[in-house]
């Protein structure tokens, strides 16, 4: 262990739960520190100085306080609730993510911690299309193609492109040295996204296309 960095379950974190986050957690659960202590096997001493700051539950204990006080261990050690305002799950108000270390492409569908590399990573935001980063979409053959004229070299490129309607999510993540487009199958309206690793996330709807109906 270096400075105060440790790991837990195969994740790095950089910082750790503190007493402030254990006493409030616990209050909005509705526990007295007898009842907490009886639930994770210590006494209620051990969680009074947990919460006065003369001492932090060990790590093994993370799991089980992090199940009695109901949340996640992310949340536990966040101190707070992670509370989803998505709750009908639309997919087209969730939040994508790239880690600027090792271009991981993430995606969430709804509020969410997430981290890659030992970074916290914040969700991008979507800005409308710009003259260095506009979306060509075509509907053909029940497929959406989407392209930019964009360069691709190891140092400016168009990481990823996505497609996203209410209930589906298509995304292709791209490299240098490749062609910027995408091709995926069409799910009616939606929004369409493309990320450059130097002018961001920009997005531009993507419309329902009129079918013609012929009559017999």
């Amino acid at each position: 262990m270096v400075g105060n960095e440790q790991k837990h379950f195969g994740v790095e974190m950089t910082g750790y739960i503190t007493a402030d986050s254990i006493r409030a957690l616990r209050e909005v659960r509705g526990l007295t520190q007898k009842e907490l202590a009886e639930q994770i096997g210590v006494t209620d001493k051990a969680i009074s100085k947990w919460e006065t700051g003369r001492g932090l539950p060990d790590v093994t204990l993370l799991e089980p306080l992090s199940a009695a006080l109901g949340v996640s261990l992310a949340e536990l050690l966040a101190g707070e609730r992670i509370v989803n305002t998505n709750r009908a799950a639309n997919l087209s108000r969730a939040h994508f993510y790239v880690c600027p270390l090792c271009g991981n492409v993430l995606f969430s569908a709804g509020e969410a911690h997430i981290s890659c590399c030992g970074i916290a990573l914040p969700p991008l935001e979507a800005e409308e299309e710009t003259d260095e980063l506009h979306i060509t979409s075509e509907v053909s053959d029940g497929e959406v193609y989407l392209s930019i004229d964009h360069p691709m070299n190891k140092d400016h490129y168009v990481s990823f492109m996505a497609y996203v309607t209410t209930d589906q999510v298509f995304l292709r993540k791209l490299y240098p040295e490749q062609t910027a487009d995408a091709r995926f199958p069409y799910r009616g309206m939606g929004k369409l996204f493309a990320f450059c690793n130097h002018h961001g996330l920009v997005s531009k709807p993507l419309k329902p296309v009129k079918r013609s109906i012929t009559q017999l």
